[in-house]
């Protein structure tokens, strides 16, 4: 599985790349802030939501620690999909939020 820092995410943010960002924290936690961009996909609703994404792009997968991320990374990769795991979630996240 492929990984990413949150930090590196700001950075890549801030230079003004385009990322495919989605979060996979519940609909309450979220509220609490997400990465501007970013998509709410709770993980219990990937599985069911997956149709949604785009096999040619690549995904960052985020949530609180980075636990959860990396369970859909896999989940994702299984699938053919190219998903990077935030490793350290939103725990570590310094950068603006919505």
């Amino acid at each position: 599985m492929r990984q990413i820092t949150a930090k590196e995410v700001e950075a890549l943010l801030n230079d003004g790349n385009k990322l495919n960002i989605i979060d996979v924290r519940e609909v309450d936690e979220v509220r609490t802030g997400i990465i501007p961009g970013a998509i709410n996909m709770p993980l219990g609703l990937v599985e069911f939501r997956m149709h949604e994404l785009d096999k040619s792009k690549e995904y960052i997968m985020v949530c609180r620690s980075g636990a959860r991320s990396g369970r859909a990374s896999q989940f994702l990769e299984s699938y053919g999909f190219k998903a990077i795991n935030m490793v350290d979630g939103m725990l570590a996240w310094e950068g603006k939020v919505e």
